[in-house]
């Protein structure tokens, strides 16, 4: 496989999934709103019309940057009134040239799994790690032969609310 044939998305499950049911959160930064809008966009066009959640079961929260995403997410997922089923934390780091990218992006990651594990609702990863504008443009699907990661995230998020053992 090489080139065009190479396609890194989420691979669709083997049946076809219905979110109809879901109550899903989609936390995301206002940082970097040029790509961080267009992956949010992706997520709830794909809850919306690939696996048909309501589109008031999406609950959709911003908070300032990455480096929040998880208190955030923590806190909704525990404190609200409406029981979510997954939840899609959504933002961009880009590197520059200090090293804070890499304590934001170790510190998000690793958050973002804790939320998940402390609260047994899953949690998904939609934060971009990238080195420059161009690619985290690339994967928020801007530009022609891009790819909306917001798209994967959303089938992600429905496939993990929906796993049963």
């Amino acid at each position: 496989m090489g080139g065009d044939d190479f396609h890194k998305g989420v691979k669709e499950p083997n049946a076809k999934l219905d979110g109809s049911s879901l109550r899903i959160l989609i936390v995301h930064t206002r940082w970097n709103s040029q790509i961080v809008d267009p992956l949010v966009e992706g997520a709830m066009t794909t809850l919306q019309q690939k696996y048909n959640v309501k589109l008031e079961n999406i609950h959709v929260r911003d908070v300032p940057g990455a480096f929040e995403l998880p208190s955030a997410a923590q806190r909704l997922l525990n404190n609200s009134s409406i029981t979510f089923d997954a939840a899609i934390c959504i933002g961009v780091l880009i590197k520059g040239s200090t090293m804070h990218f890499e304590y934001i992006a170790d510190a998000v990651s690793h958050g973002i799994m804790r939320v998940g594990l402390d609260t047994g609702i899953p949690v998904v990863f939609g934060v971009l790690t990238c080195l420059t504008d161009e690619q985290a443009l690339q994967r928020a699907g801007v530009g022609s032969g891009s790819h909306n990661h917001g798209t994967d995230w959303g089938s992600a998020a429905v496939e993990m609310a929906l796993l049963k053992l």
